[in-house]
């Protein structure tokens, strides 16, 4: 293919993804399969990797993120960002409707849309582009998280038809229901806190400095508001007409000429709203005609001419049957309430968190008592309260355990932590299996085909203790495994068994295992209170198993971000003979235990007087291999294009960004195939 040829191919996979992502998201009317249109990007990828010259600024493929945003610059919004003035009756939507009245002499046109629970999100278009995307912030500056907005599906990249040439259009960025399960059930696993709602969890993925991670958790994003020189003069056609531009424009709306219709359109979601995959905590009420909503102004905090009605959290009260201790991977034991069922934000809940023995005390709850639940942000549910006037007088005190329930070690508190803990963390059940799952688990070591209950199944039957046994596992030792689940919670029965393909599919996501960096490794290990973030911070410190073994808490608290609980965690951790035990198991394995990033000898002077920047993902190598070939050829590593880089090594999904200076700077842009001609 020429580089003419790639030009065309490149232009018209883009055009043609984006046109079958706006059927997808926007119009809910897809034309191929979910199959075809990862061909098609995952031509794009290829063709974009060997022409990363030809690449656009707004290609598709910018949706699978890989950017890294180390601090995001704060934003000036070119109109404020407001939030609106909230009411909870009719009584108070009739009283916004008076003084419409008496301002403007009649009673206008309303729109009235439902009111999501998300973030706020301002999207500048230019020529059809999408420029800049910025949080509300204080409402006059915010945050600019283009990258990670970018990553969003239902957020066009690039407009079609008839839009204005410079314009801003402003919505919420939210969590669905199925996502925001999914991350919480993935966190559980990682031993990470779960997000208390939909909300926070939208909030703190727009944040993340690695834009990958941000399309993994998969967010979605209504728009709802536009800005400038726009070809209708009311609220509604605009909307409509956005959406013929390729914006997802909520279907729930409409116009409402009275406050009849008003309130009509907030029972019907009232109710409605337990059957939707998102979340919603109210409708908005807007005057539809601009030069009403001109003509009555802001105040210092909100429009005059729109209004919030926030529905009430829905509680309902039930009987406390009996507590359940449950011990997670960590060992901390946490209370769970079995409830009578009863039907909240329309789904039958049986059981909710006590969270911990504080927030028992606080209550002053007893088993037997009449308790009120809600649900935390419409998923989670939680007591809140109890009916003492309803407590019955063989109601019962609720003593926290002093001993494990699962092995009966004595548990233990740490100064300042709510938590109890059984210690027993290499004898206890439910800890071994929570351990042996997190090491498994995507951001460990990423052996997949170990999921769907089957590392419980080799746990039950003896095959995996800790996890170096999984690395001791045969062919012979798992054919032929299998677990009956019965139906329950919603689920189905099913049956879990280890054919042929099964077992070749396990050993060898193990055997690829192998090839997981140090920090990783670390991470997989479970040792309480070292996360994803700070074990990379203990390996770049530390660089090996052997010297991380012997540092003394003094050594660990030198390191950023790692104080005396982390440093106490870890010394303690690798104190024990059956974990030094088990990482000489994983060495013996194969496993790295090291960083494998200091500077090969120096092999050649080829590159010698050459600048490199390292930008993307890679088949055949690394980042960090890529740059100790590059230092073992005489060659400079730098993080930024300048006037004095001599190449950009580009990978799929590089930042566009360091592409679109290098074009500028006409610096010599090179492929990962290219790059080793060169040292070969």
């Amino acid at each position: 293919m020429t580089h003419e040829e790639a030009q065309i191919r490149i232009d018209w996979l883009s055009r043609e993804i984006e046109r079958h992502n706006n059927l997808y998201y926007a119009e809910a009317a897809p034309q191929i399969s979910d199959y075809e249109f990862d061909q098609l990007l995952s031509e794009l990828q290829q063709l974009e990797m060997r022409y990363p010259d030809l690449a656009h600024p707004d290609s598709p493929t910018q949706r699978v993120g890989g950017a890294i945003t180390k601090e995001f610059a704060t934003v000036k919004h070119s109109t404020p960002m407001l939030s609106l003035a909230n009411t909870y009756s009719e009584g108070e939507i009739r009283d916004f409707n008076q003084r419409i009245r008496k301002a403007v002499g009649q009673s206008p046109e309303y729109i009235c849309e439902l009111k999501y629970d998300g973030v706020a999100i301002g999207l500048r278009y230019s020529g059809g582009r999408l420029i800049q995307a910025v949080t509300r912030g204080d409402g006059t500056r915010g945050d600019d998280v283009t990258q990670n907005v970018k990553t969003i599906h239902s957020i066009p990249l690039r407009l079609k038809g008839d839009f204005p040439d410079e314009f801003e259009i402003r919505g919420e960025i939210f969590m669905p229901a199925r996502s925001f399960e999914n991350l919480n059930r993935q966190r559980e696993i990682d031993g990470e806190p779960l997000f208390a709602n939909p909300r926070n969890a939208a909030a703190g993925s727009l944040k993340l400095q690695d834009s990958a991670e941000v399309a993994h958790r998969k967010l979605d994003c209504f728009l709802y508001h536009l800005i400038g020189d726009l070809p209708f003069q009311n609220h509604y056609d605009n909307l409509m007409k956005a959406r013929e531009w390729g914006f997802n424009i909520p279907l729930f709306i409409a116009k409402c000429q009275n406050i009849d219709d008003i309130m009509a359109f907030i029972n019907e979601w009232d109710q409605e709203r337990h059957n939707l995959p998102f979340d919603i905590d109210g409708v908005v009420i807007k005057i539809n005609d601009y030069a009403v909503q001109e003509q009555l102004g802001f105040t210092a905090k909100s429009p005059r001419w729109a209004v919030a009605y926030k529905f009430k959290a829905e509680r309902v009260a039930t009987t406390l049957q009996s507590i359940s201790f449950q011990v997670g991977r960590t060992g901390a034991v946490t209370p769970v309430a079995n409830l009578e069922p009863v039907l909240l934000a329309g789904t039958t809940v049986k059981r909710a968190s006590l969270h911990n023995a504080d927030i028992i005390e606080q209550l002053a709850v007893k088993l037997g008592d009449r308790v009120y639940i809600e649900k935390g942000g419409e998923i989670i549910p939680k007591i809140v309260g109890v009916d003492f006037s309803a407590r019955p007088s063989h109601a019962i005190d609720i003593h926290f355990p002093e001993f494990c329930p699962e092995c009966n070690t004595q548990l233990t508190r740490n100064e300042g932590e709510a938590a109890w803990v059984c210690p027993n963390e290499d004898e206890c059940p439910p800890q071994i299996k929570g351990k042996l799952e997190h090491f498994v688990s995507r951001k460990a070591m990423n052996i997949d085909s170990l999921g769907e209950g089957k590392t419980e199944i080799l746990f039950e039957k003896g095959l995996v203790k800790n996890v170096a046994d999984f690395y001791d596992l045969t062919f012979d030792k798992l054919i032929g495994l299998e677990k009956d689940y019965p139906a329950g919670d919603g689920q189905k029965a099913r049956t879990v068994k280890f054919r042929e393909k099964t077992v070749e599919n396990i050993l060898q996501a193990i055997d690829q295992s192998k090839q997981t960096p140090f920090s990783r490794v670390l991470f997989a290990l479970g040792i309480r209170h070292v996360g994803e973030t700070t074990a990379k911070k203990i390996v770049q410190a530390f660089g090996t198993i052997e010297r991380l073994q012997v540092a003394t808490v003094a050594e660990l608290i030198v390191v950023d971000e790692i104080g005396e609980k982390i440093a106490n965690s870890l010394t303690a951790w690798f104190a024990r003979p059956e974990h030094k035990e088990m990482v000489e198991r994983l060495r013996a394995s194969g496993l790295k235990l090291n960083i494998e990033q200091n500077p090969a000898q120096k092999t050649g002077n080829k590159l010698e007087g050459n600048t490199f920047v390292v930008s993307g993902v890679f088949k055949q190598f690394s980042r960090d291999e890529l740059k100790n070939l590059i230092e073992a050829h005489g060659g400079k590593n730098v993080s930024g294009v300048s006037a004095k880089t001599n190449y950009l090594i580009a990978g799929e999904n590089m930042g566009p960004a360091k592409l679109e200076k290098a074009n500028q700077l006409q610096i010599k842009i090179i492929s990962e195939e290219e790059f080793l001609d060169l040292i070969n």
